[in-house]
């Protein structure tokens, strides 16, 4: 039997993408003076806040889109933000080298973690222990504990800029990506690296976890790769090439995966088949240049029903599904891959 008839066979076992609706802004907010670098939102989803190249960080009103409070202090741009779950904590971290921890009660800083040598890039909280971690241009992401300030560990084998990292509550608990084109898991007791991905062959700038399956997907500016967790098998590659550099993703329970790019392209992902169903542009806003049209960072609400990007024309733009858009007026436009050898 040739392979050619075994090659035609298999595409039809690829898993056939499930219908979403496409995306649309509904809201545009205006406030920062510089670029929009970061993003995160309260567990309560009542409020979510921004840091931004003007050095503030801004908390807006998630049902209103109102301006609540700005808060100064870093001096430089604010490319990291958390908020804790357990505590009335917000974490940030920017080119200044700082990491602060800022009491939302007071709204004022009550520690600072000290150790990095250059700008910091990304900050995530640990699930289930009191513990941060930030990764920077140093290479090495740096294991704080909340209270004592204490570095725990400073994991270091990358050879280049730690750019992205999320964590889990079971081993690998902590997962970085680099711009030296490597994903590492890391053993948090020893501070050891257990797994060095090596699929990607550019600056892997943005990961996402999947909410609830044991799975990531990672971007670099070659391809969007998704996998398996806590292994770290490669599982494939999304359908289609999004031809820019990559700065933020994130992906809901529904399945739906958004990811950002530089040239300002918001993609829309079914999780499950690596289809993409939807390509927006965003619009810069009247008085900026086209150059200005840049994604930097994106999240969902803890709902997972709206998405928030942040952008180079200094706004804020609020997504959420076309609710009159049904799989006959949008159909899903979906062909299995051919060349499986890719995926």
């Amino acid at each position: 039997m040739s392979t050619s008839a075994l090659m035609e066979r298999i595409p039809s076992k690829w898993p056939r993408p499930v219908w979403h609706a496409p995306w649309k802004n509904y809201r545009v907010i205006s406030g920062h003076l510089g670029w929009v670098r970061s993003i995160a939102f309260d567990p309560s989803n009542t409020w979510f806040c921004t840091g931004s190249a003007d050095r503030t960080i801004k908390i807006w009103d998630v049902g209103s889109g109102r301006l609540r409070l700005t808060l100064t202090g870093h001096i430089e741009q604010i490319r990291g933000l958390a908020v804790s779950k357990h505590h009335t904590y917000m974490f940030s971290a920017g080119d200044d080298k700082q990491v602060k921890c800022w009491d939302l009660e007071q709204n004022k800083v009550i520690r600072s973690y000290h150790g990095h040598l250059s700008g910091v890039y990304c900050l995530a909280l640990h699930p289930t222990i009191d513990i941060l971690l930030t990764g920077g241009r140093d290479s090495v992401c740096r294991v704080w504990d909340i209270r004592s300030k204490m570095q725990i560990h400073a994991l270091s084998g990358h050879d280049n800029t730690v750019c992205s990292v999320f964590t889990r509550p079971t081993d690998p608990q902590v997962v970085t990506g680099s711009h030296d084109s490597t994903i590492k898991f890391w053993d948090l007791r020893y501070g050891k690296t257990m797994v060095t991905l090596t699929n990607h062959k550019k600056s892997v700038r943005a990961m996402a976890q999947h909410p609830k399956e044991n799975c990531f997907a990672s971007a670099s500016a070659d391809n969007i790769k998704k996998f398996s967790l806590p292994k770290g098998e490669f599982l494939h590659n999304m359908l289609s090439q999004q031809k820019t550099i990559i700065n933020a993703m994130a992906v809901n329970e529904e399945g739906v995966m958004a990811t950002a790019g530089d040239n300002g392209s918001l993609w829309f992902w079914d999780w499950r088949s690596g289809h993409n169903f939807q390509q927006a542009q965003t619009i810069v806003q009247p008085g900026s240049l086209d150059s200005e049209a840049g994604i930097y960072a994106l999240s969902y609400d803890v709902t997972g029903t709206r998405l928030v990007t942040c952008e180079a024309d200094k706004t804020i733009k609020m997504w959420k599904e076309d609710e009159n858009a049904t799989p006959e007026t949008h159909p899903l436009n979906y062909k299995p891959p051919k060349e499986l050898r890719r995926f």
